[in-house]
C-alpha cells in the first residue's frame, strides 16, 4: 500500500507557514523571514519515503488585494483550496481569528481534512495586556481560550498547538498527516524534493537578502530574474537582474557608490554556494520597470500566474 497527497499550507500573512514548511520538509525550500507578504508563489516541497510521497505547498499569506501582483498571490492561495487532501491552517497565539473572514468561510464550505494549526504557542507567556503588564492567565488558560475561539469557527477541524521555530509538534503533526494520507501512487519522481527549478530559487535567495537588508516600501517594489545560470564542473555563473519600479528606488538597492547592492551580493552568493553545494560567480545588476507590480503582461513574464 502506498500512499501520497498534496498538503497544502495556507493562513494569513506573518503566521509562521514559511517556517512551518521547512520544517516539514527537512530543506530551505520557503523565504521564512520577520516580514510580511514573504512569500509572493506556490512553492511545493516533496517528501519521499518507499511507502508514501507528500506534497507540501506554501502559500501567500492571504490579503486583500491592492494590486495585480497581490490579486496572483491571492489566487495562489485560494488555489491551494482546490487540490488539498489535507489542509493546514496556520495562525498564531496574537492573531485575530476573524481576521480576513471571506477566506476563512472558504475554509469553513471544505470537505477536505482540516488541521488548524496555532503557531508560537512559545510567545504565550511573554504576552502582556496593553498596560505592558504581564498577562495573569497562564498560557495554558490563554491557548485554550484561543483553542475555543478557533473551535468555534472551524469545528470540523482538529486542533494542535505548535512553535514552527522550536520545532515543538512538527513531528506529531507529520505522523498524522501520514494517517490521513489516501493511497495512492507517487505524483512526482521520487528524488524529485521541488517543482521549482534551481533559477527559481536563486532569485528568492537575492529577494531574501532585499527583504532583510533594506526597509519599509523597497522589497515589496523588487521582483528578481535570473537572466543566466551556467553551470559546469566547477562552478555555477548566474547573472541576475533586480527589478524595480522608480530611478529613487534604484538609488537605494545600489547605494553609496555600490556598498548597498555589494552586501546584497555577497550575502546571496554565500546563501548560494550553501544551496547548491558549490562556488558561485554571481553577477547582480538594477533595472528600472515602472509599475510591474499592475502590469498583467509583466506579473505573467514574472511567472505570477496561478494556472
Amino acid at each position: 500500500m502506498h500512499k501520497a497527497g498534496f498538503v497544502n499550507i495556507v493562513g494569513n500573512p506573518n503566521v509562521g507557514k514559511s517556517t512551518l514548511m521547512n520544517q516539514l520538509v527537512g530543506e530551505r525550500i520557503s523565504i521564512a523571514t520577520f516580514k510580511a507578504q514573504t512569500t509572493r508563489h506556490r512553492i511545493m516541497g516533496i517528501v519521499n519515503t518507499p511507502e508514501m510521497q507528500i506534497v507540501f505547498s506554501d502559500t501567500p499569506g492571504v490579503l486583500k488585494p491592492n494590486y495585480k501582483l497581490q490579486e496572483s498571490m491571492l489566487a495562489f492561495s485560494e488555489s491551494a483550496l482546490q487540490d488539498a487532501d489535507v489542509l493546514l491552517y496556520v495562525t498564531d497565539v496574537i492573531e485575530n481569528p476573524e481576521k480576513n473572514m471571506d477566506f476563512l468561510e472558504k475554509v469553513q464550505k471544505m470537505d477536505t481534512p482540516i488541521i488548524l494549526l496555532i503557531n508560537k504557542i512559545d510567545e504565550l507567556d511573554t504576552r502582556k495586556d496593553e498596560d505592558g503588564s504581564r498577562k495573569e492567565n497562564t498560557p495554558q488558560e490563554l491557548l485554550g481560550a484561543i483553542v475555543e475561539k478557533w473551535h468555534a469557527l472551524l469545528p470540523k477541524a482538529e486542533i494542535l498547538p505548535i512553535s514552527a521555530k522550536n520545532k515543538f509538534g512538527v513531528d506529531m503533526l507529520l505522523k498524522r498527516i501520514q494517517e490521513l494520507l489516501p493511497e495512492s501512487p507517487a505524483y512526482f519522481d521520487k528524488d524529485q524534493l521541488t517543482d521549482k527549478p534551481a533559477r527559481f530559487f536563486v532569485s528568492e535567495i537575492i529577494r531574501e537578502k532585499i527583504l532583510l537588508y533594506y526597509d519599509k516600501e523597497i522589497p515589496y517594489a523588487v521582483e528578481v530574474s535570473v537572466e543566466r545560470f551556467k553551470e559546469d564542473d566547477k562552478r555555477i555563473h548566474i547573472n541576475a537582474v533586480i527589478y524595480v519600479e522608480r530611478d529613487s528606488q534604484k538609488g537605494i538597492i545600489i547605494g553609496h557608490q555600490g556598498v548597498a547592492l555589494k552586501k546584497v551580493s555577497t550575502e546571496a552568493r554565500k546563501s548560494l554556494e550553501k544551496f547548491f553545494d558549490k562556488p558561485i560567480f554571481l553577477e547582480i545588476f538594477v533595472k528600472v520597470d515602472k509599475d510591474w507590480r499592475s502590469s498583467e503582461r509583466e506579473l505573467n513574464h514574472f511567472g505570477y500566474n496561478p494556472e
